[in-house]
This record gives C-alpha cells, structure tokens and sequence, in this order.
C-alpha cells in the first residue's frame, strides 16, 4: 500500500507543482507564462488523450511490468524536466514523457490494488488512495513553494525522479496481478479515434479561457485571421467534433465486438449502471475540487497578496480534514452506504464554498477561512473514500485495467472542466463586474472610461490591485482617478471571486445527481452492482 500510494502521490503532485513555480520557471528558461502554461495544458492533454490506451496496454504487457515501464518512463521524464534548458526540452520531458509514463501507471495502481485486497481492505485501501491524491493537489503549493523559494523548482522534478527509483527497487513487494487468459492485441483505429476525440474536446476545455466559451475573447489565428466561426469561439465547435469522434469510437468498438476483433474498450462496461454513476460522480468530485484550488489561491495569493509557501500553509486545514475523513469514510459507508457517503461529502463541499463565499473580504476572516476549508476537505475525503472502490467494484477482475482507464479519463475531464469552467466564472464576471463599475464612475473621464470599458470586453486578467492601479497611471490618469479605477478592480475582482465561489457550490449539488445509481449498501458485504439486467450481465 505504502508503495501504491508513494506512486499515486507522485502522480498528482506534479500540476500542482508546476503551477506555483510559473515565475522562476519563466526566468530560469527565458521564455513567457504563456509557454508554460502550454507545458501545464499539453500535460493535461496527454493524460486524459492517452488514458485508455495506458489502461490497455496494462493487459498487453501485465499490470506489475506496465507498473514498471510506466513509473521507468515517469522517471526519465522528471530528469528530463530537472535539467530542462530550453521550454522546448521542458515540453517534451514534462508534457510528453511523463505524461505517458502516467498513463501507464495510474490505471495500473488502480488494478493493482482492486487485485492485492478485498472487502473492507479494499475499501480502506481505494480510500487512502484516494486521501493520498486529494492530499498531494493540495500540498503541492506548499512544497513547491517551499522548495522553489528556498532552492529551485529543478529540485522537486530531481526529487521525484528519486521517489520513482525507490519504488521501482521496492516493485517486488507488490501482489502480481493475475495475468489476461490471452495477451490481447492493440486496437489502433480504436486508439486514434479516441485520443483525438478526448484530447480534441479536452484541448478546447482548457483553451476556453483565453478564446471564450462561447462568445469569441482572444480567439486563435490562422496567419493574422480570427478564428471565429458563424461568430462564436470555437470551443463549441471543438467539442461538438471531439464528441463525434467518440461517437466514432463507440461504433468502431461495436462493431470490432460483433467481429470477435480485439478492442481498446469494452463498451458493454458503460452499461453498468453503478460504474457509469461513479465515473460521473467522479468527474463531478474532479470539477469541483480543481474548481476550488482555482479560486483559493488567486484569493490568497492576489487579493491577499501571500506567497507561493504561505498559500501553501493556509491550504493546511483542507489537506488534514481530507486525509482524516477518506479514512473514516469506509467506517461510515459500512453503516450507511457509499450513496449517503458521496451524498453528505457533495453537500459538506457545498457548505464550505458558501461559508466561503459569505466570508470573503480584503482581510482575511481566519475563522471562517478555516472552518471553509475544513468542510471542503471533509466533503472531498468522503468522496475519495468511495468512489476508486465503486468503479472498481463494477467491474470484473480481467477487466480491472480498462477500470482503471476509465477512472483515470473521468478525473482528468473533471479537473479540465473543473479549472476552466470555474476560470472562465470567474474571469467574465471580473471584466462584466469592473465594466459596469467603471462605466458609472464619475471620478474617471469619459474617454478613459470608453478605453477601458472596451478593452474589459476583449477580456481581463486577474492582477493585485496595486497592479491595476499603476496600470491606470501608466495609461496617463492622475493618482486620483487611477486610485478610482483600482477601487473598482477590487471590488469587481471580490464579487467575481464570490460568483466564481458559488459556481463551486452550484455544481457540488448539482453533481448530487450523479449519485442516485450509486450502490445502498456497503460494497464490503458483496452487493451486486446496481440491479438491472445489463449490470447482471456484465458482471
């Protein structure tokens, strides 16, 4: 378990990480935010493309050795990222190789563990997996704030990369899995239909912040033209095309199954009714938590003006109160069941971003702050308490991989939507909030009202108030109107921050939805899957 959850932890670290150290990054490679926020996006992007082909390829090889060359792969990528010279040598160390190294290894944790334990065991075990994941998005500004102020980002990706070469020594420990009756053959057609589709739609996702979801921002451009089609960004039309492509898949996987072929997924799994509601309210679980490590951080870090460690510090009461209820989870969920588990932890995240929201100041209201934090953590910990198990419970022991794949697909779709829809609240509500401010603002003349209200509708990024104001007296505004127009930055950027808040809270209790196919009884008493015939006939 220890060695499991030594891997899940380095897998989830990494965002985290290379988030806070943006700034060093920039200057130690000599190149732009844009060019690593590239790097953070195509990481994404591979993970989420790539996961059924990880998952695969763990049938093809075994789980424990796909465990190995994955971990192996991970390892190479992280010293390449360590010794990067160039972004160009970081995009490929980080956003390629380790990003297939993850893809290996996630879907095989996940196998790996639904092979070594049973009943309650596993309950407790997909539990601390989970806390372990939950736990390592939200240390990861405080080590990488720590490290990289103190020494330098290179130290965490040489850190890891050490991490990886422990494991890979202690492998041997590991149950080995039990082997497929027969090696299967890779799918291709399957493989390309269904990476382009998921890293098409997924590449949209995390680009609508910049080109605008719907309504045109900063749009691509195709030597000097727009790209903006019928006069609409063209994330819709991106996403409209990455679903056809998976509705290409489903019937190219349909269609192998009736020849007898080998597939890249069993499709028939998506009939269960108990694995499709854990990979909804997973990806549920995915959108709100990144939801939230979006907005806290911009709040801590911009308004509040803290650094990368000391936003680390305060995220504290989140990671403990995570770590202690995923534990205690499987205790309740064997009382109640993983519905009710699921059900309180969406509404206990819910509460947090409304306390959170009612709280929200330029001076920090400790107490609330914590208490906040407190039941968003309690509300995530008691999901990552259920949900590996569920999805993995809905599946057969031969096909723990593709479970696995599945359960990987579904985090990262949550954790793109999660960061761009939360992003994309919060950055439309700012320009609408401080437009509207300004427009009314009698102590701003007309001409620089008109300049700056048309230059919020291309879009606004979130900066210190101290920043929006130095910008308004580089612009040729006396102190006086530039401290009018920073006046109402602040307060559009605090009421953005609060609508982003409760986009948060929205989509918690909206994702109460997913949870009604959810099992209503400790899975650790053998309950069958949700009882409908095509879940009989899977399992």
């Amino acid at each position: 378990m220890l060695i499991l959850a030594s891997a899940q932890f380095v897998m989830v670290l990494d965002s985290s990480v290379m988030n806070v150290a943006i700034s060093q990054i920039v200057e130690d490679l000599h190149t732009s935010i844009q060019g690593v926020q590239t790097a953070i996006t195509l990481y994404t992007l591979v993970m989420a493309a790539f996961m059924l082909l990880g998952a695969k390829l763990g049938d093809i090889l075994g789980r424990n050795r796909a465990f190995a060359i994955g971990l192996a792969i991970y390892g190479v990528g992280s010293l390449t990222t360590a010794l990067s010279p160039s972004l160009a040598v970081l995009l490929v160390g980080w956003s390629g190789v380790e990003g297939f190294g993850a893809v290996l290894v996630i879907p095989a944790i996940a196998a790996l563990t639904a092979a070594t334990y049973e009943g309650q065991a596993r309950a407790l075990a997909y539990a601390l997996l989970g806390g372990i994941a939950a736990i390592a998005v939200a240390a990861g500004p405080l080590i990488g704030g720590w490290v990289t102020t103190e020494f330098s980002w290179r130290y965490v990706f040489a850190g890891e990369t050490v991490v990886v070469i422990l494991i890979l020594l202690l492998r041997g420990q590991i149950t080995q899995a039990p082997a497929a009756e027969r090696r299967p053959r890779l799918d291709v057609v399957g493989v390309l239909l269904s990476s382009s589709g998921l890293g098409v739609m997924v590449f949209a996702i995390l680009r609508s912040s910049v080109w605008g979801f719907v309504k045109p921002r900063t749009p691509p451009t195709i030597n000097g033209t727009e790209i903006t089609p019928l006069s609409f960004s063209p994330v819709p039309f991106m996403v409209l095309g990455g679903l056809a492509l998976l509705g290409g898949f489903a019937a190219w996987e349909q269609r192998c199954a009736r020849l007898g072929r080998d597939q890249l997924l069993d499709t028939t799994l998506l009939r269960n009714a108990q694995l499709r509601a854990g990979l909804s309210t997973m990806l549920g679980q995915q959108l709100v938590l990144m939801g939230t490590f979006f907005v806290i951080p911009v709040y801590l870090q911009v308004v509040l003006g803290l650094d990368a460690f000391e936003t680390g510090k305060r995220l504290l009461p989140l990671s403990v109160a995570m770590l202690v209820f995923a534990l205690l989870g499987p205790r309740i969920a064997a009382r109640r069941s993983p519905r009710i588990v699921a059900q309180v932890g969406l509404v206990a995240v819910s509460l947090g971003a409304i306390v959170l929201l009612a709280t929200l100041d330029v001076k920090l209201n400790d107490t609330g702050f914590k208490v906040a934090l407190g039941l968003i953590g309690a509300g995530a910990g008691l999901l990552a308490s259920q949900l590996g198990n569920v999805i993995m419970s809905s599946v057969a022991p031969t096909k723990t991989s593709e479970g696995g794949g599945l359960q990987g697909t579904a985090q990262n779709l949550g954790s793109s939507l999660g960061t761009a829809i939360i992003g994309a609240v919060l950055l439309a509500s700012l320009a609408t909030g401080f437009s509207e401010r300004i427009a009314d603002n009698p102590n701003v003349p007309a001409a620089a009202r008109e300049t700056i209200v048309a230059e919020a509708a291309k879009g606004i990024d979130i900066v210190p108030v101290a920043a929006a104001e130095k910008a308004a007296l580089d612009g040729g505004l006396t102190q006086e109107q530039a401290s009018a127009v920073a006046a109402d930055y602040g307060d559009a950027q605090l009421d953005a921050l609060r609508l982003a808040l409760g986009a948060v809270a929205l989509a918690a209790l909206l994702s109460l939805c997913f949870t009604r196919r959810l099992p209503t009884r400790s899975l650790a008493e053998g309950e069958p899957a949700v009882p409908e015939p095509a879940v009989a006939a899977v399992s």
